[in-house]
């Protein structure tokens, strides 16, 4: 073990999440370690407590716990079976000198944790296509959501593209299948989020509760947050296929947003199950017979400036193979589908 020891963040390594950078630091420290340590507030940034998530800017001085010893040099890079480096390069649907863009499969968690080994991040080594380095990651998709999610090839673009999201400069809709058909066909939704306490067994503690707008500041821990939807197609009141864009970006957001209006995601039992609160048209996301079981929200649609060409980037990722055939059932065609279903036609 290693004794208290204070780094400096370097002039290049500034801008970022401060788990981020101390993984780049100690390769050996898993990330659920990093979490537990900033919680018992032995890692600290210029004295004070931190976030696993909270920024560290260049000069700031990061205090280091005793830590376990560096693996040797060979184990630096994550082994990759080929089987998963096939699996994730034909996931790419758009790569340039400066990001990558995949598809996401459901399943496949964005990041490691404590339970996690098989993750994007970690399956990133396979993505390097020649550079020297594995391409970072910028935003992250929940586990069982499915579609686009962007890496970034150099720190300079991941710093630029980590400005995008934060300012709101970049256009994401999502697709999901929601139990019954939300009535307007169109709204905004703006309930504030909470998380639940406790951490039990059934994951209680990653679950978001919502707050009504004007409880959100009396509530501790609540943040604001706003969804815009749009129905895109209904099988009558069973079911519809909605088009959803994030205006902030919560945890499980709109998985949260669409259960409390009644309408939860279908294949969403945290939020659709028996325990939600809001029973609504749509209650249930189960719709039972040959529809899967599996979390039907899909990242679309993404549309942003690039940030070395000044152009516009516009993605779009096929729907995964579960969703694929529920659209089929339903008798939903994408390609009869708006590129996006807010825009104003006229």
């Amino acid at each position: 073990m290693s004794g208290v020891q204070t780094v400096t963040v370097g002039p290049g390594d500034g801008d970022q999440r401060l788990d981020r950078w101390f993984r780049r630091q100690f390769p050996q420290v898993s990330q659920g370690r990093i979490e537990k340590m900033c919680r018992k507030g032995e890692i600290r940034v210029d004295g004070g407590r931190v976030k696993a998530s909270t920024r560290v800017e260049a000069g700031q001085s990061v205090r280091i716990p005793p830590l376990p010893e560096a693996p040797a040099p060979v184990a630096e890079r994550t082994r990759v079976s080929d089987a998963d480096a096939k699996m994730i390069q034909a996931s790419v649907i758009w790569r340039d000198d400066h990001l990558i863009a995949i598809n996401k499969p459901p399943g496949l968690p964005t990041q490691g944790g404590s339970k996690q080994t098989r993750h994007v991040d970690g399956l990133a080594e396979a993505l390097r296509f020649g550079f020297d380095e594995k391409p970072r990651l910028v935003h992250r998709l929940d586990k069982d959501t499915s579609g686009i999610l962007l890496l970034a090839r150099t720190r300079a673009a991941a710093s630029a593209l980590t400005e995008a999201f934060r300012h709101r400069e970049t256009r994401k809709i999502y697709w999901a299948a929601v139990a019954g058909s939300p009535k307007p066909a169109m709204g905004t939704i703006k309930y504030g989020l909470v998380k639940a306490p406790g951490h039990g067994a059934d994951g209680q503690g990653e679950k978001m509760l919502c707050i009504h707008p004007r409880d959100v500041d009396a509530t501790p821990n609540a943040k604001r947050a706003t969804t815009d939807y749009a129905v895109i197609s209904a099988l009558g009141t069973r079911a519809a296929w909605v088009g959803l864009v994030p205006v902030t970006g919560r945890t499980h957001q709109l998985r949260a947003h669409m259960a409390e209006i009644g309408h939860p995601i279908i294949g969403d039992g945290k939020y659709g199950g028996s325990g939600q609160e809001n029973l609504g048209d749509g209650w249930g996301a189960q719709l039972g017979g040959e529809i899967s079981r599996k979390l039907h929200l899909h990242a679309r649609f993404l549309r942003l400036r690039h940030p070395f060409t000044g152009r516009d980037l516009t993605l779009t990722a096929p729907l995964p193979a579960h969703m694929e055939r529920t659209w089929e059932m339903m008798d939903w065609r994408a390609e009869d589908a708006p590129v996006d279903p807010f825009e104003d036609e006229t």
